[in-house]
């Protein structure tokens, strides 16, 4: 594939991608369109979508951390987590339901969120670094999303789709690192009163700590490095679950705290007439 063959098809993947989500439906993968297993392409889709989106007006807060879990990374055949981009209107307030139809088929997993005080410039950076720079750990549910049909993915198609990003709620009270062992919590995530998954930091790459350095080097090495007030999604603690109308998912992680958020029931025909 030529260079301008290649930016035809980055141009016309994320044209795909962006169709799905403003018409709420899924599409085809896209690794078709792409070089095979060129992650780099892939990132260049996704890096079109933030820009569009800062260009219309949202506002670029962070980053999610993917593909922590080795077993995932073994399904897609790769070795490495994967980041995709956090905007303000992504997130959800606890007590806010999530409107019915705002997403297209999502999953729901519990992880550690870090907030930066600092900037993580450096492309060599310590686990010293990193802990200086965090203001304070909370927790989060991610929820997952992707726009491609019947989550038909590969690597190239989660990292193009934004590491199939969707919404995230946060936890209210923050926990300075010096006062939690991020390696050692134990969390548990409930759907409806009962448990749908369970982990403990050390199934996040071994630590969160270790993930988040990884995307801090990986963001500095390409000049747009972590700044503070930066959200970190650091990924998943333990296995997603599937989210319908009117689920309620309470996340509790040691020493964090609970997040908790529900998926709002749409309208039954005739109500309110």
């Amino acid at each position: 594939m030529s260079a301008h063959e290649s930016a035809d098809a980055v141009t016309k993947a994320a044209a795909i991608l962006e169709e799905a989500a403003r018409t709420g439906v899924p599409c085809a993968p896209v690794r078709s369109l792409l070089p095979e297993a060129d992650i780099e392409a892939a990132y260049t889709v996704q890096r079109l979508h933030a820009e569009h989106g800062v260009t219309a007006g949202r506002r670029l807060v962070g980053r999610k951390i993917g593909l922590t879990s080795p077993t995932v990374q073994r399904q897609l055949g790769v070795g490495q987590p994967d980041f995709g981009a956090l905007f303000a209107d992504m997130a959800v307030p606890e007590g806010q339901p999530i409107a019915p139809g705002r997403l297209l088929q999502p999953k729901v997993e519990a992880e550690v969120a870090l907030v930066l005080g600092t900037n993580l410039p450096h492309p060599d950076p310590t686990i010293a670094d990193l802990l200086r720079a965090t203001a304070f750990a909370l927790p989060a549910l991610e929820i997952v999303d992707s726009r491609i049909a019947d989550w038909d993915i590969t690597i190239v198609d989660t990292i193009a789709d934004n590491a199939s990003s969707g919404l995230y709620v946060l936890g209210g009270t923050p926990v300075p690192l010096d006062r939690v062992d991020l390696r050692a919590v134990t969390m548990t995530l409930a759907k409806n009163g009962e448990t749908v998954s369970r982990g403990t930091g050390a199934d996040c790459l071994g630590s969160p700590l270790t993930a988040a350095l990884w995307l801090a080097s990986t963001l500095a090495g390409l000049g747009d490095p972590l700044r503070a007030g930066d959200i970190v999604l650091t990924g998943a603690l333990g296995p997603m679950a599937v989210a319908t109308e009117g689920d309620e998912f309470t996340a509790h992680i040691e020493g964090l705290g609970t997040v908790t958020t529900t998926f709002a029931s749409a309208p039954t025909q005739g109500a309110g007439a």
